[in-house]
């Protein structure tokens, strides 16, 4: 992810499926017993802050109507490397996004940057957790793809080898928010995944977003701009799990998550559309569409393909490869408008510490 606070510009559907998140977030306070001393809740994957900050802050309303003077802790957390300056800043209302900290009392907002494949608070300490489009994240890169750039297209060995990291993976994460919850805590959770009608983030109408970045890079392969080492290193270590592989955990009764005492509240799917594509509907310049676009896709690319990029080359030739493959995208979203879109694919889990 980029630095320097630019997520939020780029990341309005993020805001969008947060949105869509928030009426289970307030659904789970209501069914909550609240504790007498504070109440903790843990933004897992918050990035700069900014999309989560009306959620937090409704979240923070329906807590002070039924507990007007209760200290409420907030724990935003994402990985290590994530620019904690820019959240901090965020928070403190010192950004253009208004904070929720000058609507409440008692508030005590921290940071944490252990990721959420470890445990983030201590035992039976936390009441609410969230997480949006995050934990299709996993915690490490299971192999290469040799055809692709993300494993949602790969085929045989490879699928595989992605499929079973992102099964230990969600089962890994879920025991950590097991010990960290406190009885009746509650997880509401909207990570990227694929529908049954095989519909992922970008893949849902029009062209492909993985399918375009992939045949630019090929393209530059073709050309000599890049190595086929380097292609090799462009994919995304994400998986999009489908419904069944959001509920295998839950539906063994042996399972480490079932033994730790959490169980699946409810589950659906939904697909959310492109704000982006949206807009361009009713304005329908395609430079404009280009100009938003475009950067709501470096955002969360240009750190994994900067990074692919053999560090033997100059810094600035480095630059100059990313500039043309995101100029290369601009001239295919000016070229055909109509056929680009992020449409949002996420599914919704609220899981309960019985």
């Amino acid at each position: 992810m980029r630095v320097g606070g630019v997520y939020f510009d780029a990341a309005r559907g993020a805001m969008d499926v947060i949105g869509a998140a928030t009426p289970l977030v307030l659904e789970s306070i209501r069914a909550m017993t609240l504790p007498r001393e504070r109440f903790t809740l843990c933004d897992m994957g918050c990035a700069d802050g900014a999309t989560s900050l009306s959620m937090i802050g409704a979240a923070i309303g329906e807590i002070r109507r039924r507990a007007p003077t209760l200290p409420v802790c907030i724990v935003h957390s994402d990985q290590p490397l994530n620019d904690y300056n820019a959240l901090m800043r965020t928070v403190h209302g010192l950004s253009a996004v208004e904070s929720f900290l000058p609507a409440f009392d008692h508030l005590y907002p921290l940071a944490s940057a252990t990721t959420f494949f470890h445990q983030i608070l201590p035992p039976r300490s936390l009441h609410l957790g969230f997480s949006a489009c995050a934990m299709h994240w996993l915690s490490t890169r299971p192999c290469d793809l040799s055809d692709h750039v993300h494993p949602a297209a790969a085929e045989g060995p490879e699928r595989e080898a992605y499929r079973e990291q992102a099964r230990r993976d969600w089962e890994t994460l879920l025991v950590h928010r097991a010990a960290e919850l406190v009885p009746g805590g509650r997880l509401v959770l909207a990570p990227f995944a694929r529908d049954g009608e095989g519909r992922y983030f970008g893949r849902t109408r029009g062209v492909s977003v993985f399918e375009t970045v992939n045949d630019i890079w090929r393209s530059f392969v073709d050309d000599g701009s890049v190595t086929r080492e380097e292609y090799a290193r462009m994919n995304h270590v994400q998986y999009y799990r489908s419904e069944e592989e959001w509920r295998a955990p839950f539906d063994d009764p042996a399972s480490a998550v079932s033994r730790a005492g959490l169980r699946l509240l409810s589950l659906e799917t939904r697909v959310l559309p492109c704000p982006l594509a949206t807009a361009f509907s009713a304005h329908r310049d395609p430079e404009r569409l280009a100009a938003d676009y475009v950067p709501s896709v470096r955002y969360w690319s240009e750190s994994i393909y900067g990074g692919a990029l053999s560090p033997e080359r100059p810094a600035e030739e480095r630059r100059e490869i990313l500039e043309g493959f995101y100029r290369a995208y601009r001239d295919r979203v000016r070229a055909r408008p109509s056929d680009h879109a992020m449409d949002h694919v996420n599914a919704y889990l609220v899981i309960e510490k019985e």
